[in-house]
């Protein structure tokens, strides 16, 4: 009641000062959605642009569905803001090669609904090329960049912090935004792209599990994109109901595999005829697809037959969902309009000089905030080998898949901590 009688009091009141009141009680998200709304939609940049900075805005690693509302953001943000914003063409390569161009207003315009990359993308690294993209930074005098990618955009990232030692040109402030089917970015829960890719499985889950609808008795096997990142079979099992998720992340032996088939036998035996079992592409070099197929069709036989699919490269999904575009449209303002404070903050001598560790970082998002984080302090949380973060917040989720296909395990996802007993005495009172 004390909530309404607030909105009552604020709504009585009109004006333009009772209006942010009013939407100050929506949140804090609600009002950031507000104001990059407001901007986007609305403004159109100066004509003038005296005294603005030169930002560029670049595509790295492989296509992702959000990349071009990611960069349609940061170009007509940072026109608002008076910069003068360029567009670079295929990744590192393209910044050495000197396929750059600049942007205008209307030359984002339409991005946001359409999938893959429009600037072009390549996973190669910034090292081997660092005199010529030293030169082009010179050349179109870049005083800063935004590099939105997957992990070859954060390995770009750390690559370009140590050119710094030998090469004054990439002392520029540089912001990576997470943008990737596998969400494998260190610093951030979630990227650009996954929420698509995860429908887009999902779908294809459901729609194998209709096939199946006429026929008793059957089990599919799929596999998922990922690397070593378990995340989109894990949650795609999650989502679609699956009887098992084989991920690398949870090492798995012959008799997880002997224990799933028994499972799967017992459930032939009741009123569910279908069974789905999910692999993430790299779970195990020996246990292939092939492998999981073969030894559920041996094992199975006489009472299921199974089918595999490899999903492949459909699940880059074609336009991106409504999560994917808002998340990458506020991920791309953010990233301006950090990256204009820094360019002004590292403003020296006439130049731009950003050596300091919190001048390259990740804009990832981390529970409810958004946080921009140095490249450099999160190498240790890094496994490069496997091109993964060390710890992963939706492993705690894997038991529940277990627990929704009828295993028979205990469920702790809980966070442990110690009771403090209380030791003070109240006046006529034992110590408790």
């Amino acid at each position: 009641m004390e909530c309404v009688q607030v909105t009552k009091d604020v709504t009585k009141a009109m004006g333009e000062k009772k209006f942010d009141e009013a939407l100050k009680l929506r949140g804090r998200s609600f009002m950031n959605n507000w104001e990059v709304y407001k901007l986007l939609a609305h403004v159109r940049p100066p004509v003038s642009k005296s005294g603005s900075h030169t930002v560029a805005v670049m595509n790295v690693g492989a296509p992702a569905a959000g990349m071009n509302a990611a960069v349609r953001s940061t170009v007509r943000i940072g026109l608002i803001q008076g910069n003068r914003v360029l567009v670079v063409h295929d990744g590192f390569e393209g910044l050495a090669k000197g396929q750059i161009e600049e942007a205008g207003w209307s030359y984002v315009g339409g991005w946001t609904g359409q999938g893959g990359s429009k600037l072009g993308t390549k996973r190669t690294l910034p090292k081997k090329s660092f005199e010529q993209i030293s030169a082009n930074i010179t050349k179109f005098n870049i005083q800063g960049l935004v590099i939105i990618g997957g992990f070859e955009a954060y390995t770009g990232g750390l690559e370009l912090m140590e050119g710094r030692k030998q090469f004054d040109e990439l002392c520029i402030p540089f912001v990576v935004i997470p943008a990737t089917v596998s969400n494998n970015v260190p610093g951030s829960d979630f990227s650009v792209g996954a929420d698509t890719a995860l429908n887009t499985i999902c779908t294809t889950c459901d729609r194998i599990k209709q096939s199946a609808a006429g026929t008793k008795r059957r089990v599919f096997i799929i596999e998922t994109m990922g690397g070593y990142c378990g995340y989109l079979a894990t949650m795609a099992g999650l989502a679609a109901g699956a009887d098992a998720a084989y991920i690398f992340e949870e090492p798995f032996t012959i008799r997880d595999l002997q224990a799933n088939v028994e499972h799967l036998v017992q459930k032939m035996k009741t009123t569910v005829k279908r069974g789905l079992v999910l692999r993430n592409e790299k779970c195990n070099e020996n246990y292939t697809t092939d492998f999981i197929f073969n030894l559920y069709s041996e094992e199975g036989k006489g009472i299921f037959d199974s089918r595999k699919n490899v999903l492949g490269h459909m699940q880059q999904g074609g336009s991106p969902t409504p999560f994917d575009r808002n998340f990458a449209t506020k991920m791309g303002a953010k990233a301006m309009n950090w990256m204009s404070g820094k360019i002004k903050e590292s403003y020296r001598n006439g130049r731009i000089f950003a050596n300091t560790p919190d001048s390259g970082c990740v804009l990832g998002m981390r529970k409810r905030a958004l946080l921009f984080q140095p490249v450099t302090e999160l190498q240790d949380q890094t496994d490069f080998e496997h091109r993964i973060p060390k710890e992963q917040w939706w492993l705690k989720l894997r038991p529940i898949l277990k627990i929704l296909a009828k295993y028979e395990i205990d469920l702790d996802t809980s966070d442990h901590a110690h009771l403090e007993h209380i030791t003070r005495k109240r006046s006529g009172e034992a110590a408790v």
